[in-house]
């Protein structure tokens, strides 16, 4: 019996109960220790949603649905002269020069819409004199634009750098539109742009026809 006792209790062959029962317990106690950093890992991985640049047009679908229908709208004086010159291969005079001038009546409105935003109380946007200034900067182009309007072609041109010019401003220098009407902007600015240049080359390929445009020199 002693001999017995002895082989339990010293033997390696021999492990006792409770070696045994506490290694499941030890495991167990492990497992929970390298799962649960992982899948907190993966939760967070799962929270993280990629980025989108403010400056692209992705937030085009978050716009509200009256200030999209009302600018897709505003971009049919740009695009239906230089349409019209197309279906009928004749330059006509004075369609370029009521799509330049709705340009320039354009860039007065977006030079209105920087100096209204940074009038209220809690806008992003200060009555300071960095904003007040740069929204007055689309209406010099405009003013300009009208003020050599004899010389159409530099005309549209001077409209299109202004509104280049104000989409950088409204992008980079004066970053504090929502990011949808930035997106607007750009599908706008796009659209303007290209109209002109479609006018620009109506009036070199094809021949000019109709009444011409006011104050138009012979």
């Amino acid at each position: 019996m002693i001999s017995i006792c002895l082989l339990q209790n010293f033997s390696p062959w021999f492990p006792r109960p409770c070696l045994l029962s506490s290694f499941p317990v030890c495991m167990s106690k492990t497992q929970c220790y390298h799962t649960s950093p992982c899948s907190f890992k993966k939760k967070q991985k799962q929270a993280v949603l990629p980025a989108r640049s403010p400056s692209t047009i992705t937030y085009l679908p978050d716009s509200p649905k009256p200030a999209l229908y009302v600018t897709l709208a505003g971009v049919i004086p740009f695009i239906a002269p230089p349409l019209f010159m197309l279906m009928t291969k004749t330059y006509i005079p004075v369609l370029a020069f009521t799509q330049m001038a709705y340009g320039a009546s354009f860039l007065s409105f977006l030079g209105g819409v920087r100096w209204g935003f940074a009038l209220p109380e809690g806008s992003p946007a200060k009555p300071d004199y960095l904003n007040l200034a740069n929204s007055t900067t689309p209406l010099v182009f405009s003013w300009f634009a009208f003020l050599i309007s004899e010389r159409l072609s530099e005309a549209i041109v001077m409209v299109m750098i202004g509104l280049g010019i104000a989409l950088h401003l409204e992008l980079f220098l004066l970053p504090h539109y929502p990011n949808w009407f930035k997106a607007l902007r750009i599908v706008v600015t796009v659209l303007a742009f290209f109209s002109f240049v479609i006018t620009l080359v109506v009036k070199n390929i094809y021949p000019e026809k109709g009444p011409k445009r006011p104050g138009q020199i012979e």
